[in-house]
This record gives structure tokens, C-alpha cells and sequence, in this order.
């Protein structure tokens, strides 16, 4: 029979969960509220941009600032790691960094951890935008994720990327591969699979998780739970219509887009129809010259 567990060890085995929870919270950090992704406002031209150690607009260092890793603003260990020793002083401004990260652009602190890790583990290292394709050096807003995508987005693109991202690159919800409906669609690829062809041979995967896409491995939705539509185009079979008032004769062609339903020139229409009406005039004097020539004939 096992023992029953004292006080003093549930209260160990709960310390242990708790802190375990801690660490992979602290790895599971929101891109969004990662120190070097914060909101920071320029001392002298009072511009709101991303942490950085110069301003973007006027270049100015900041007085008070933040660690890229930790994101202290101020150094109160007497014996700690740092590399710069300071006993029994508080260190602030520029006394407490030590180095700036290459990728997102903001101060390190002077401890020895943060000088270590931040350079590999700098979530901005790839942070290219999808839309614009500028990186951190290139733009002074911060830096978002896309909620479906999960794709690197500037300040000035996110809203409009997420109001979009969406839409297939096809125009149904067909599978690629087979003709039957996609019961499963990539984010990142904006494709739809059926139940036979998202599957591959060789990857294990959990039954009660959703299957990797097989072209990026990036997690797929079940289509019918999102909201999902198809690529349109403004031109061609599904251009826009001609306006109600034209004649009847256009009416066989009004899925095509013309020239003058955008705005454009009418110019080759009213030519061409300038072109039929000489042809007619000309026809018919033709035809009422001919008697006349004839009596003078005989």
C-alpha cells in the first residue's frame, strides 16, 4: 500500500507545477509584449515607436533605457552576474547597457546572461513584413503577428493583411490534388485539402490534434470553421457588368468587362460605330446614283 503524502510534500509537488508553469510561460512570451518590442516615446521629438537605442527620427539616445531581454530600466544588483561590477551603486541610462542587438535594434543590458542569450534567441531576428517586405531597421513602428498566418507584420500593414489573409488562391474550395471538396486549409499556403491528400507517409501525428499541411508542415483549420472565400478578379469572367440602361444587345456579354464600364475611353466604340454609319450612308447613295446613270447611258 503506498504512503499518503504529507503536507510539506504536496506543498513541494505544487511549488514544482507552479514553476514549471513560470518557465514555459517566460519561453511563450507575446511577440507584442516582448521587451524589445515594446512602445518607447522619443525624449526630444516625443515620436511613439518600437524600443530601439536611437531614435528613428531624430536619432537621439534615450535617458532612461530598457534591456532587450530582461527590460529593466534600472540595475539594482549588488552581486550579480553583471558584467561590469557596481557594488553597493544603482546603475541607470547608459552606465547599465552593455551592447545593441544587430536584429531588433535595442539596448542589452550589462549582465552576463542577457549579453549571452538575447542574440540567439531575439524573436525579431527574421521579423520581415509580409506586405511591404521592410525589416526592423526599415520602419520605426513595432512589430505584430498575423492571427492566422502567424507571418511577421510592421504597424502600418497589420489590420489590413489580417482583414484579408483569408482567401484562397484558388477560385473554389476544391482539393489540389483531387476533385472533392477541402476539408482542410493552410494559412500560410491558402489551399485546401481533402482527408486522403493532407495526410503523408512517414508523419506521425496526434489524433486529436489538427494535421500539418503537407507543403509547410504549418497546422491546418477545418474549413467550414473559418471564414474562408475564394480569389476574385476584377477583370475577365468576373469582371463587373455593364450598367442596366445599356441596349439589349449587350446583354449576352455583360459578364466581360469594357472599356468604358471603368471609366476608361470609348473612343474605339464611337470610332467603330462612326466607321458603320459611313458605310451605311455610302451604300445608299450608291443605290440612288444608279437609275440616274443609267438613262444617261441610253
Amino acid at each position: 500500500m503506498p504512503k499518503k503524502k504529507t503536507g510539506q510534500r504536496k506543498k513541494a509537488e505544487k511549488q514544482k507545477l507552479r514553476q514549471k508553469e513560470i518557465r514555459n510561460a517566460r519561453e511563450n512570451v507575446d511577440l507584442a509584449a516582448h521587451p524589445c518590442n515594446v512602445p518607447m516615446e522619443c525624449d526630444k521629438c516625443q515620436k511613439k515607436q518600437k524600443n530601439r537605442a536611437f531614435c528613428y527620427f531624430c536619432q537621439a539616445v534615450q535617458r532612461l533605457p530598457t534591456c532587450a531581454h530582461c527590460g529593466k530600466v534600472k540595475c539594482m544588483l549588488k552581486a550579480g552576474d553583471c558584467v561590469v561590477r557596481h557594488p553597493g551603486v544603482y546603475t541607470t541610462g547608459l552606465a547599465m547597457v552593455g551592447a545593441i542587438c544587430d536584429f531588433c535594434e535595442a539596448w542589452v543590458c550589462h549582465g552576463r546572461k542577457c549579453l549571452t542569450a538575447h542574440a540567439c534567441t531575439c524573436p525579431l531576428m527574421d521579423a520581415v513584413c509580409l506586405e511591404c517586405e521592410r525589416g526592423v531597421w526599415e520602419h520605426g513602428g513595432r512589430v505584430f503577428r498575423c492571427c492566422f498566418c502567424q507571418g511577421f507584420l510592421c504597424e502600418d500593414d497589420q489590420f489590413e493583411h489580417q482583414a484579408s489573409c483569408q482567401v484562397l488562391e484558388s477560385e473554389t474550395y476544391k482539393c489540389q490534388s483531387c476533385n472533392r471538396l477541402g476539408q482542410y486549409s493552410c494559412l500560410r499556403c491558402k489551399t485546401c485539402f481533402c482527408d486522403e491528400h493532407v495526410r503523408r507517409r512517414g508523419v506521425i501525428r496526434d489524433r486529436r490534434a489538427a494535421p500539418p499541411c503537407p507543403r509547410c508542415a504549418y497546422p491546418t483549420h477545418v474549413t467550414a470553421e473559418l471564414s474562408m472565400s475564394t480569389r476574385s478578379h476584377r477583370y475577365g469572367r468576373q469582371g463587373a457588368a455593364l450598367p442596366a440602361d445599356d441596349d439589349a444587345d449587350h446583354d449576352a456579354d455583360a459578364g466581360y468587362s469594357y472599356a468604358g464600364a471603368e471609366g476608361g475611353d470609348y473612343s474605339s466604340y464611337s470610332e467603330s460605330g462612326s466607321s458603320e454609319s459611313e458605310s451605311e450612308s455610302g451604300s445608299g447613295d450608291e443605290s440612288d446614283d444608279a437609275p440616274a446613270a443609267a438613262a444617261a447611258r441610253s
